[in-house]
């Protein structure tokens, strides 16, 4: 198991810089990763939003070997050629620690900027996106004919650092299959649950894995990567429940500062007590 944390682009005190600190700290108490939301907007006017790209390449810099990304860029609202090209630079930027998270992403960021929300649209528009990031990430001359991208012979240089491709991560809420069935394609699995907190059960995480088993034709490894939360107060009974995920299935474990984000006094402490480890 792998831990990270799990924090949204917004709160009254977020900056670049004051992310770039946070991920140097979550370093130096022993996370795996750091993975921030990507949103545009917040449904809450006034509130502070910091670009999760300009966000991510500051904390690139300000760490060494913590993985870094997303979860989840909604890719359909995004050109995906533009996303190539910073993906990619971030992927070297970072020597080869970013994880890209993807998703159809929340109908009001489409709507509020006059783009098509609906489900189907969007999904046809992400496994476009997926296959167009992966023949412009490979750094050989490229070609694309889809229903909602056409793409002439072109040849992006670089190709990304790591190697077959940057580990692609798709969300879905269980148990609507067709998200799982996509991420079966690629390196891993942001799944949430449809109903209720949002929050698997260590039984959902299991019915998720033997799902992905076997829809997926790969022997490469697969991510499972859980989000939830745990009460830093009792670091045994955290631990604990972790293992339970782990067990199930899961291979990284989202810590969520969601409840913490106004506050970077607060987010320091926590991150400071490191993950819930056995």
């Amino acid at each position: 198991m792998k831990y990270a944390l799990y924090l949204p682009n917004f709160g009254a005190e977020h900056s670049a810089r004051a992310l770039a600190d946070l991920s140097g700290e979550a370093e130096e108490a022993g996370w795996d990763g750091f993975f921030l939301w990507d949103h545009v907007i917040n449904e809450a006017e006034g509130v502070p939003l910091v670009d999760v790209w300009v966000a991510l390449t500051a904390m690139a810099m300000n760490t060494s070997c913590i993985r870094l990304g997303a979860t989840v860029t909604p890719l359909p609202r995004r050109h995906p050629w533009k996303l190539a090209r910073e993906t990619a630079s971030l992927d070297h930027l970072s020597k080869g620690r970013l994880i890209l998270g993807v998703g159809l992403g929340v109908p009001v960021e489409f709507d509020t900027f006059g783009q098509d929300s609906d489900n189907k649209a969007r999904a046809a528009k992400l496994d476009e996106g997926l296959d167009i990031l992966s023949g412009l990430w490979k750094g050989e001359p490229f070609e694309y004919h889809g229903q909602a991208y056409q793409i002439e012979r072109t040849h992006f240089r670089p190709p990304c650092l790591q190697q077959p491709r940057i580990p692609v991560w798709v969300g879905g809420w269980w148990p609507r299959k067709a998200p799982f069935r996509r991420a079966a394609r690629w390196d891993g699995v942001i799944p949430l649950k449809l109903k209720g907190d949002n929050l698997l059960t260590p039984q959902d995480v299991k019915a998720v894995k033997d799902f992905i088993t076997q829809e997926r034709t790969s022997t490469e490894p697969f991510d499972i990567a859980i989000i939830n939360w745990t009460d830093p107060s009792d670091p045994v009974k955290a631990a604990q429940k972790v293992a339970r995920y782990e067990r199930a299935g899961a291979t990284w474990w989202l810590e969520s500062l969601y409840t913490l984000q106004d506050s970077l006094e607060n987010l320091r402490r926590c991150i400071r007590l490191g993950p819930p480890k056995l």
